[in-house]
């Protein structure tokens, strides 16, 4: 696999508090990377690091062979990085095709007036439905969606742009076991075509289903980075607990 992007010796400081200490990791193109740790590891100051939130205290981001320092998440997201998280940040009240689009509408000419071009976005968003694979509608409203479907909102939303890496915070938390499987199936989908993900989660059976790779964060430091195959759920979690130091 092709390098992607790589974090090398990322410190975050928050006053003294020290929240990443050290982390560097790469990111491989058409790969999906599970991040695990326990609540206060690193994870959310690690990701909002890579999505551009945080500027690193010290550390270096290269990005397609290039060194980043994004000024924002949008920024970030113009370089093909996306978010999906945990909430989704869907109105309900509105159609899957109003949110694919939400904050980037597109706009027709009628007369001296600017409209929705709702054309244009109900049909973009049944094609990335249909490349996911989702059985989604643009018309169906986000309020009578079940969990699986909002997810498909909210990963159809990363594909309207040209995104290359895209970070999914927690999307299988409290969603039923058919609704899991419908979101593996669409981080399954991205991954075939092309992305990169990191999926980050407490369910062990998710990151071991759909990840390539696991990296375990504890206390701020990275303490294991190993392909998904030479790994196991116990494993991780004596990493995760510190009874296993390193692996």
């Amino acid at each position: 696999m092709s390098k992607l992007a790589s974090l090398e010796n990322i410190v975050m400081e928050f006053g003294a508090i020290r929240a990443l200490d050290g982390v560097s990791i790469d990111i491989n193109r058409g790969e999906v990377l599970g991040l695990m740790g326990d609540n206060g590891a690193g994870k959310s100051t690690l990701v909002k690091t890579i999505a551009g939130n945080f500027q690193p205290t010290s550390g270096r981001y290269v990005f397609e062979d290039q060194d980043v320092r994004f000024s924002g998440p949008a920024d970030a997201r113009r370089h093909g990085i996306e978010v999906v998280y945990q909430d989704l940040a869907l109105c309900n009240n509105l159609t899957a095709a109003a949110n694919v689009f939400l904050g980037r509408e597109p706009m027709r000419q009628v007369g001296p007036f600017r409209v929705l071009d709702k054309k244009l976005m109900n049909t973009r968003s049944a094609e990335i439905f249909r490349e996911l694979k989702s059985e989604t509608r643009p018309a169906d409203l986000v309020d009578r969606m079940s969990g699986g479907q909002r997810q498909a909102v909210a990963i159809a939303r990363t594909r309207l742009s040209n995104s290359k890496l895209v970070l999914m915070d927690e999307p299988t938390a409290a969603i039923s076991v058919r609704q899991v499987a419908e979101v593996l199936a669409l981080i399954r989908r991205m991954k075939e075509q092309g992305l990169s993900v990191i999926l980050i989660s407490h369910r062990m059976p998710d990151v071991f289903d759909v990840c390539d790779r696991v990296v375990v964060m504890r206390r701020g430091s990275k303490v294991a980075d190993k392909p998904i195959n030479q790994s196991s759920p116990e494993e991780v979690t004596g990493l995760i607990t510190g009874a296993i130091k390193t692996a």
